[in-house]
């Protein structure tokens, strides 16, 4: 047995899930930021999408930021709470308004690599 290794809080954020939910709850492939405003860290899920014309990111383009952003997700260890929040959340993208998670970074201090 190897309980004795300390696991991830929870899972690791794939690539492939974030997509999987994005395209479940609004049949597009979102553009997600994370933003930094008075010292916190917020996940935001943009109003334009993959799928639009207009978006300005070719498909390798988009699928390499957001392989990015995963990882700092993982690393700031917040994909539990931006799991579910992007399962349950009632809100959803409209056009000039993004939606905003307020992130809360564990409290071993990695966040402050994140703010400038």
């Amino acid at each position: 047995m190897t309980d004795s290794a300390a696991p991830f809080a929870s899972t690791p954020l794939q690539y492939e899930e974030v997509i999987a939910l994005l395209r479940s709850r609004w049949q597009a492939s979102y553009d997600l930021q994370l933003v930094q405003r008075r010292g916190r860290l917020y996940l935001q899920v943009m109003w334009a999408y993959l799928e639009q014309q207009s978006f300005p990111l070719e498909a390798d383009a988009y699928e390499a930021r957001l392989r990015e952003l995963v990882e700092v997700l993982n690393n700031l260890r917040v994909g539990e709470q931006v799991r579910a929040w992007l399962s349950t959340t009632r809100d959803r993208p409209r056009l000039g308004k993004a939606m905003s998670l307020a992130l809360d970074p564990a409290a071993d201090g990695r966040s402050s690599e994140f703010l400038l």
